[in-house]
């Protein structure tokens, strides 16, 4: 099944084009005969894989005849032979040996007459003309829709790929998999095929979801969103066909379901048996998966004629049969058939569902008791089981299931019937489980009408509320303002004076102001001390107090509390004060202790930790980016893209989001992918409408240092200004790296000669970098060995305005070296080696620290540094591969000196591993869950270190150096 409406490209299919190739023209199959036939549903793409096998067999030098067989029964033998050679014929321009050959086969068809010899003789006249055809070269017979095969033809497969005629060849067949139904022939030739060694049988599946998005955004033209991407997801269940027309309804705006798709599905349902079809009927119906017993009640069916339905159902390709329950193969059926009943019809469907359920004993069925009795026209039935299921969701930790039943139980309240229902706790417990799910809007708006319904003053919990919820999206300024609010609400109790101030003090120190964080904490955990069941007060303020004191005065004595705190919340069992206390001990190991490898481990146990407590896409995001943050300062990049890719599958939102665009953000700008990083940056500036100093600084480095690589200084100049009015914020160490990225702004403005050197900047930037000095003198002592580090650079990069001074370059290198950040060393490396040339001495130790800073950018990815080192290597005709007394090439150190592959990275080598399959780099990146521009960077590294020019030179290495 194929579209006629225009060609989207083969997605997903790479693996599997290369299977068949070498199982038809591979080592294996030389000399001999060989068959693949494909099996699969309507519309998996099987007439698109033939030809395009079809075309890369051509490419070896193999005859490829090509042929469909019809829907016509035995009334015309050998059909698609005779079709394949016609067309063969037609084609044919040059080699009138192998035309005279084919006319000649047409020719014996034409004058075949029945004999004596009967079709023995047949068979063997056809494989000697094939034979002729071939010409000593591979052949290769294709053929299509082979569920229509005629008598004539099987008979032809078996004699031919038995060996009993004088012919070697392969066959690729397509099968359509719903057709082999009973006693259908062809059922009996493939049993019998199969026992043969070199025939396979592959059942060609739907798509993953990753190469479904990737099929759809190609269609459409454009990367689809999530909401777009999962409904076409759900509605295809993996079908091409099917994904490539819903992509062009969705890129030509046709709503609905196309007339296209409604007529095939039809169709499909129509040809099934009377039972069957009030099988697929129901299972559309249903939850999936319907357990077979709830459709035996629903159907009413003998057990007998229950199962042949539900078997004729499978085989036909509708339904899927698992242990569990029944599911259709494609959601889309269940749109389709939506339509086809009447409303009565339906209704009385869901009714019997509803009282099945309601029947069965000890079972928990609440969110489909609630679903159904709704569709059945009951919604005071629905209502109380809607209520039960958010309950049961929320005891389990499932917050987006309890979000999704709190609000399907506020649209049922509506028309409760005789019930009473109390539409305010409705309201609270469907903000608060939008809240924890990360639907930051819709927990502020339910919010919002709570209010409404309340009337009068906003009472001190619901300031409280209100602060949490613009916390969590991203809006600090205003959440500050509703927590100072609710401290002065003349209805605060003690319990709810303590919450908010422990939950402002945590507040502040996400906004990077330390001290007044300790003060916040220290009142809440007084007020604390005089409330019953204060355990998540006393944990918010502990972890705040902790990092303040750790960051401001005394490192183990602050760790030591904050591990309390995590004790603690671990006791208490609440979920968000274990993820609160998890996040502020790894933000505190990867931030101002630099303790990078212990915050990092800290940071994924914790994201694992809070998942299963149902706070994956909101805490345990922000723990991830934690993570990847601290993979990037050690230098373990591609590890960090891995990160990356498991923290985006949770779609986050509001200032979780803001945290991993952030980090995904330093990644891109580090590999130099301009696109992907600008276009992050975008999107936090969008989230942070009031965000405070600790997002909106490191936003704006991100932005210089962006802006540098793209030669903008003047861009990257007014981004470090517009930081240095964020005056707040006690994180000396944000603030220190935003002053070494002004003060490079300013060098390489020098350098390049671009834009002129501004001095007031200049001179503003060194007050600033004295100010932070002498801020961080009174800080703990790994606070100011890391902004000692920043302020290393500040001084190297103000001596490039006026001669570039090597020894400060040189102190820069070791002040990094010591704390394990490889990339501002090799940076550092690369200016002193700019230093020492520029003044034209000590050339080999130039060469040699070029030659260092090279190896570590080229192993970290950082492909704008890399390019800046060979483009000063050139210039001074340095070699950055030094040669060893053998004339052998020295790259990064590794245990397998012989291994071409040793100078790549462990992504690098996934990514070429990749493009040796044959794989694009989109389809890479869809594998790898990178953007198709990151995934081309990585080529052009590798073909850089492995001096290749091309996919198929560099696919070559990788295959010589994994051979056997």
């Amino acid at each position: 099944m194929a579209s006629d409406v225009d060609t989207a490209p083969l997605v997903g299919r790479a693996e599997l084009v290369q299977t068949v190739r070498s199982a038809l023209l591979g080592d294996g199959a030389l000399g001999q005969t060989a068959a693949v036939f494909l099996t699969g549903e309507s519309g998996v793409g099987k007439t698109r894989l033939l030809g395009e096998i079809g075309d890369r067999l051509r490419e070896q030098g193999a005859v490829v005849l090509t042929g469909s067989c019809l829907d016509i029964g035995d009334a015309s033998p050998l059909h698609p032979l005779l079709q394949a050679l016609r067309r063969f014929d037609a084609d044919l321009s040059t080699r009138a040996r192998t035309s005279s050959a084919v006319r000649g086969l047409l020719q014996m068809f034409a004058d075949e007459t029945a004999g004596p010899d009967g079709a023995g003789a047949l068979l063997e006249r056809v494989s000697r003309g094939l034979h002729l055809i071939a010409e000593g070269r591979p052949l290769v017979l294709i053929l299509d829709d082979l569920q229509w095969v005629d008598r004539s033809t099987r008979q032809l497969l078996l004699y031919l790929l038995a060996g009993l005629g004088d012919l070697q060849l392969s066959v690729l067949a397509a099968v359509r998999a719903e057709s082999l139904q009973g006693a259908h022939p062809l059922r009996r030739v493939l049993t019998e095929l199969r026992r043969l060694r070199t025939v396979r049988v592959l059942d060609l599946a739907p798509l993953g979801r990753a190469d479904t998005e990737e099929l759809a955004a190609a269609v459409v033209g454009r990367t689809l969103s999530a909401e777009a991407a999962e409904q076409v997801w759900q509605r295809s269940g993996g079908n091409p066909f099917v994904i490539e027309e819903l992509a062009r309804d969705l890129r030509d705006g046709r709503d609905g379901l196309s007339e296209t798709l409604r007529e095939i599905f039809l169709d499909r349902v129509d040809a099934l048996p009377q039972h069957a079809h009030a099988v697929v009927h129901a299972v559309a119906a249903g939850v999936e998966p319907v357990q077979h017993w709830l459709l035996a009640q629903v159907l009413r069916l003998p057990e007998d004629e229950l199962i042949d339905a539900a078997r004729a159902a499978v085989a036909h390709r509708l339904l899927v049969g698992a242990d569990d329950g029944y599911r259709l193969r494609h959601r889309l059926v269940a749109e389709v058939l939506a339509h086809e009943l009447l409303p009565a019809e339906r209704s009385g469907l869901h009714r019997r569902y509803a009282e099945a359920l309601t029947a069965a004993p000890g079972e928990l069925h609440q969110a489909r008791l609630a679903h159904h009795w709704r569709l059945a026209g009951e919604p005071a039935r629905a209502l109380p089981a809607a209520v039960a299921a958010a309950q049961e969701a929320e005891r389990l930790h499932g917050y987006a299931e309890a979000h999704r039943h709190w609000s399907a139980a506020l649209q049922l309240a509506a028309d409760p019937g005789p019930l009473t229902v109390d539409r305010v706790e409705l309201l609270e417990n469907a903000a608060e489980a939008a809240h924890h799910c990360g639907e930051h809007a819709r927990a502020l708006a339910l919010l919002e009408e709570l209010a409404a319904l309340r009337g009068g003053e906003p009472s001190c919990a619901l300031h409280i509320r209100r602060a949490r919820y613009l916390a969590a999206a991203g809006r600090s300024a205003l959440a500050e303002e509703e927590y100072q609010r609710a401290l002065k609400a003349a209805d605060c109790s003690p319990r709810d004076r303590a919450a908010a101030a422990a939950r402002l003090a945590e507040l502040l120190l996400h906004l990077g102001r330390y001290a007044d964080a300790g003060e916040r904490a220290r009142e809440a955990l007084a007020l604390a001390e005089n409330v019953e069941g204060s355990a998540t007060e006393v944990v918010l303020a502990s972890s705040a107090l902790g990092f303040s004191d750790a960051c401001l005065e005394d490192p183990d004595a602050g760790l030591a509390v904050m591990r309390d705190a995590l004790d603690t919340a671990e006791r208490a069992g609440q979920p968000e004060d274990v993820a609160c206390a998890y996040l502020h001990l790894a933000e505190l190991l990867t931030g101002p202790l630099n303790i990078l490898e212990e915050g990092v481990v800290v940071a994924r146990r914790g994201a694992e930790r809070v998942a299963e407590l149902g706070l994956g896409r909101t805490w345990g995001t922000r723990l991830l980016a934690i993570a990847i943050n601290g993979l990037f300062r050690v230098g373990q990049w591609a590890e960090a893209e891995k990160v990356v890719a498991a923290a985006l599958r949770h779609r986050p939102s509001g200032a979780d989001a803001v945290e991993l665009l952030l980090a995904r953000c330093r990644l891109s700008v580090g590999y130099g992918d301009i696109e992907a990083a600008g276009r992050d940056l975008d999107a936090v500036a969008t989230l942070l409408a009031g965000g405070g100093a600790r997002h909106v600084i490191p936003l704006l480095t991100l932005r210089s240092g962006l802006a540098m690589w793209e030669g903008r200084h003047d861009v990257a100049r007014l981004a470090v200004q517009r930081g240095l009015t964020e005056s707040r914020s006690d994180d000396v160490m944000i603030l220190s790296a935003l002053v070494w990225h002004g003060l490079r702004a300013e060098a390489e403005a020098h350098a390049s000669r671009t834009v002129d050197v501004d001095p007031t900047a200049v001179r503003r930037l060194r007050d600033v970098a004295d100010r932070v000095a002498r801020k961080s003198a009174g800080a703990a002592r790994p606070v100011r060995s890391v902004v000692e580090g920043f302020l290393a650079l500040c001084a190297a990069e103000v001596s490039r305005l006026d001669g570039s001074d090597p020894e400060l370059w040189a102190v820069s290198a070791a002040e990094w070296d010591r704390r394990n950040h490889p990339y501002p060393a090799a940076y550092s490396r690369l200016r002193q080696a700019e230093a020492l040339l520029a003044r034209r001495s000590r050339v080999a130790t130039a060469g040699k620290l070029l030659r260092e800073a090279y190896h570590v950018a080229q192993g970290l990815g950082a492909v704008p540094l890399t390019s800046e080192i060979r483009e000063l290597a050139g210039r001074a005709r340095v070699p950055l591969e030094q040669r060893e007394p053998n004339g052998a090439t020295r790259g990064v150190p590794t245990e397998e000196s012989d291994d071409e592959l040793a100078a790549l990275t462990a992504r690098e080598r996934e990514v070429l591993a990749l493009v040796a399959e044959g794989l694009t780099n989109k389809e890479i990146g869809q594998r790898l869950f990178i953007s198709e521009r990151t995934i081309g960077v990585h080529v052009s590294h590798i073909f850089d270190k492995l001096q290749v020019r091309t996919r198929v030179q560099a696919s070559a290495i990788q295959l010589r150096n994994h051979r056997g």
